[in-house]
């Protein structure tokens, strides 16, 4: 079965980005990645979208063998995620918790059809209309407005208290004082019940409120993601593999500019943020050195400092060779989950992440991204994002931190919502 491909010159991206996921939103299954013009992301595509299932891949446990065949099987281009439920697998964790809003811990599906952007260019490849088809509807397609039109006004609640969540931040740091861990991510949920909201309409509100390099629009059935992330898990581009793990946020002043660099430049000289940001690239370094050629791995980027609309972050860049015969799970086991959602050592905070956040990250802190037929790849990490089961009305997300033994619990509660502020404030149309 191969594809029909066409290619079509357009000159307001901006509009057409919107046609698409609009369009793609009449699919059961669609995934839509969007970097917003990021610079330093290193991005293959400014839009990249996979509408329609040709076939999927779906697991909860026991699923990296299968998953090897599935892609070797599937030489195309592929979308899809896998969940912080991997963790539980890769560390031999036996977990009572369910996630609230279910996504499969596995997914990955060959899409019907594909739609890319690139320097003004849409491209359209298709198993089953032509992409002339796909275009004309495209082009025909009503955009969902940003503007609210909420069926239901609905609460946000914290999972925890701030009492509880600076409790469990001081028994974090007793096991720090121990000499259990050095630093963990520790996160909490934030959630609504009885929501009902236009996913579309509120992850358009979402970008135009937060544009960030690895925002995504997936829908999976009845479960949503609806993405504003600005880390980068892994991307590997023939034999290279790059990660961008982000230790260190510091809030914006887009008011006013000298206050917006001092901030910018507190951020840099942090100690305590260029700590944890040191730590990570430590942890990146030892995944990459599991499935990399000896003497390839190194840091492109230390403590570089990337501004985005709500928050500036310390991001570093680590980067290497693969060895010929690594496959995409040998990547997985090496590397997942990422260092900058745990925290060192690795196997010790798993196990304490576990002991202290009350529910299952599910597809939160997981991965979501593509491949190429090349079998190249880019992941991002799930953070930033609302998750949202429609048949139950079930609305999420979750904010987290870098703990040490030095964090102030208080001051790294207000990190958490700062980290969420662009989320609360869609959703609550401010």
């Amino acid at each position: 079965m191969q594809r029909s491909t066409a290619s079509f010159t357009i000159t307001d991206t901006a509009n057409v980005k919107q046609q698409i996921v609009s369009w793609a939103n009449r699919f059961s299954i669609c995934c839509c990645l969007d970097n917003h013009n990021y610079g330093h992301t290193v991005s293959s595509y400014e839009y990249l979208v996979g509408a329609g299932a040709i076939s999927v891949f779906s697991a909860e446990t026991h699923a990296l063998n299968l998953l090897d065949h599935y892609l070797d099987k599937n030489r195309d281009w592929l979308f899809g995620h896998v969940s912080y439920n991997l963790t539980y697998e890769l560390y031999g964790i036996a977990s009572g918790k369910q996630s609230t809003v279910q996504f499969p811990s596995f997914y990955f599906f060959r899409p019907e059809i594909v739609v890319e952007i690139k320097k003004g260019i849409v491209e359209i490849s298709s198993f089953t209309s032509s992409p002339e088809h796909v275009w004309k509807e495209i082009l025909q397609t009503e955009i969902i407005a940003a503007e609210n039109n909420y069926n239901s006004r609905f609460a946000i609640n914290p999972r925890v208290t701030k009492e509880e969540y600076i409790a469990t931040i001081h028994l974090i740091q007793q096991h720090i004082l121990r000499g259990d861990c050095y630093e963990l991510n520790y996160c909490q949920e934030f959630f609504a019940e009885k929501a009902r909201i236009n996913p579309l309409q509120v992850y358009q509100r979402l970008s135009a409120v937060s544009p960030n390099p690895f925002g995504a629009y997936y829908k999976n059935a009845d479960n949503y993601l609806l993405c504003a992330s600005p880390e980068r898990f892994i991307k590997k581009t023939g034999s290279a593999i790059l990660s961008q793990p982000i230790k260190g946020t510091a809030k914006r002043n887009t008011s006013n500019k000298d206050a917006d660099d001092v901030l910018r430049n507190e951020l840099q000289t942090s100690s305590k943020d260029r700590s944890e940001n040191v730590m990570v690239v430590d942890l990146v370094r030892n995944d990459l050195s599991k499935i990399c050629k000896e003497g390839t791995v190194h840091v492109e980027e230390l403590f570089g400092i990337h501004s985005f609309p709500q928050v500036h972050q310390m991001i570093s860049t680590i980067s290497g060779e693969l060895d010929d015969t690594i496959s995409f799970t040998d990547i997985l086991k090496a590397s997942f989950p990422m260092g900058s959602m745990t925290g060192a050592p690795k196997n010790k905070v798993i196990e304490l992440i576990e002991k202290y956040e009350p529910v299952s990250r599910g597809i939160f802190s997981g991965a979501l991204g593509y491949f190429s037929p090349e079998q190249d790849f880019d992941f991002n990490v799930v953070i930033r994002s609302i998750l949202y089961n429609q048949s139950t009305q079930y609305l999420s997300y979750f904010t987290g931190s870098g703990i040490t033994f030095y964090s102030d619990a208080a001051t790294e509660f207000e990190e958490c919502l700062l980290k969420g502020a662009a989320i609360e404030a869609v959703l609550k149309n401010d």
